[in-house]
């Protein structure tokens, strides 16, 4: 494994790629329960034990955004992708930062 490497962006910035209709990759890495309360439409699911299973459906050449509550958790996810050559991104402040739209459910 190599040496973790990986941007961070604040939830504002994350939007705004959004509302620019930019191809944004995002993964929730929240347990099952906090994904139900509230997530970034679009975004995929894959609990942070689970991260591995990203790897398979993630491509490597491609930007992905992962996203937590808080940003913790995310950037665990982002030092472990990363350290397998994943370009990844930490959205810093998770969703208790988040202004933009949510939907609700599995």
């Amino acid at each position: 494994m190599s040496a973790a490497f990986y941007k961070e962006l604040p939830p504002q910035e994350v939007q705004e790629r959004i509302l620019r209709q930019e191809k944004v990759t995002l993964i929730d890495v929240r347990e099952s329960d906090e994904w139900e309360t509230g997530h970034i439409p679009g975004a995929k699911h894959i609990p942070l034990g689970q991260i591995a299973r990203a790897m398979n459906e993630l491509d490597r050449k491609e930007e992905a955004i992962i996203v937590c509550r808080s940003g913790n958790r995310s950037g665990k996810a982002c030092e472990y992708l990363s350290s397998f050559g994943y370009s990844v991104v930490n959205m810093t402040g998770g969703m208790s930062q988040w202004s933009g739209p949510v939907e609700y459910g599995k």
